[in-house]
């Protein structure tokens, strides 16, 4: 297996996975472990650490939207807060989203309501401090194509990125250029002081 392969899989055999419970599946087996693996395999290359991990999922329920992420634990450890890389597979549509993004769920929790403007405000406030990415990772606003709070926060978090439709994540070769470019947009926000920063800038 490979990463893009591991991409494809989930893009293509996720909707059909849904109608089955996630335990025991052997494509939530791929989301939780096959996938992270053939990501770690990727970084391999590019100098750490990184804490890679995915999700199809929580207990009995499959997610609405499955991610496979790239943690610094040195930002965060969890896509619950902090700024972290993900890939997301939309509902609606056979493509995959790398995306550099904000920390969802505790946004909810501190702004309720407000998250979805706080973290577009946000979003595009640290874009432009990552302006001399913006030809490489282009993708200013990601679609998941799924309503409700989590799905929607994902869309809103969503700082720069790319979509790959499925018939690209053949060109291994493209894969692992674009995540280098991808890990150096995340460790040139952090140098640039990340959201500590942009706290101190509103």
């Amino acid at each position: 297996m490979s990463l893009g392969y591991a991409l494809r899989r989930i893009i293509e055999e996720y909707p059909l996975a849904r109608l089955d419970p996630p335990a025991g599946h052997p494509l939530a087996a791929v989301i939780r472990k096959g996938a992270p693996d053939e990501l770690r395999g990727a970084l391999a290359a590019i100098d750490g650490p990184f804490l890679v991990k995915g999700s199809p999922g929580r207990g009995s329920k499959w997610a609405a939207v499955p991610w496979l992420a790239i943690f610094d634990p040195a930002i965060t450890t969890s896509a619950t807060r902090g700024y972290y890389l993900v890939y997301l597979f939309p509902t609606h549509r056979e493509t995959v989203y790398l995306s550099l993004a904000q920390g969802t769920v505790a946004a909810i929790r501190e702004y309720g309501f407000g998250a979805g403007d706080h973290l577009r405000t946000s979003g595009a406030m640290l874009r432009a401090r990552l302006a001399d990415f913006a030809d490489r990772l282009p993708n200013e606003t990601i679609s998941l194509g799924t309503a409700g709070e989590l799905p929607e926060g994902y869309e809103a978090s969503h700082i720069l990125g790319l979509t790959y439709e499925r018939d690209a994540l053949g060109d291994e070769r493209r894969l692992r250029a674009d995540l280098a470019v991808a890990v150096a947009a995340y460790r040139a926000l952090k140098a640039r002081g990340g959201l500590d920063s942009l706290a101190r800038s509103v």
